[in-house]
């Protein structure tokens, strides 16, 4: 079950054609993965100060599809796909939604996979995700 985050498009998130300029489909996404962790507790501020590490972004690959537009709502999604000793693999999409959801799906937009690694946060490497935190991450 994939974690969703309303998102409306605003002026700043698009180019001069009113459509969302792609790069600002990462920051939707990472919106979305900052808010899904916190909807399990994880508040990453503090657990930066409590484990002394932290998440970064080490790979991404996204494909679009169609353009969102200035005041669309977008629904963003979040689901962990994979997870190991010191990354985290999240699949997200990010999807128009429907005026009328009523016999309408939301409409794919854009897709990613984004990977994350825990590294130490005063020297920047690699290091073991805390396990309690795995734990906390699956349901």
């Amino acid at each position: 079950m994939a974690f969703e985050f309303p998102i409306r498009v605003y002026w700043e998130d698009t180019d001069a054609g009113g459509i969302v300029f792609y790069a600002n489909y990462l920051k939707f996404f990472e919106r979305a993965r900052t808010e899904w962790l916190r909807s399990l507790g994880v508040g990453q501020q503090r657990l930066r100060e409590q484990t002394g590490g932290m998440f970064v972004v080490t790979g991404a690959q996204l494909r679009y599809h169609r353009p969102a537009r200035l005041d669309d709502e977008l629904i963003v999604t979040a689901a962990l796909q994979d997870k190991g000793r010191a990354s985290l693999t999240i699949v997200q999409q990010a999807l128009l939604k429907s005026e009328q959801m009523t016999d309408l799906s939301p409409q794919l937009l854009t897709e990613g996979t984004i990977r994350i690694g825990w590294v130490d946060s005063a020297t920047l490497r690699p290091a073991r995700i805390p396990s309690t935190l795995l734990e906390q991450l699956t349901p």
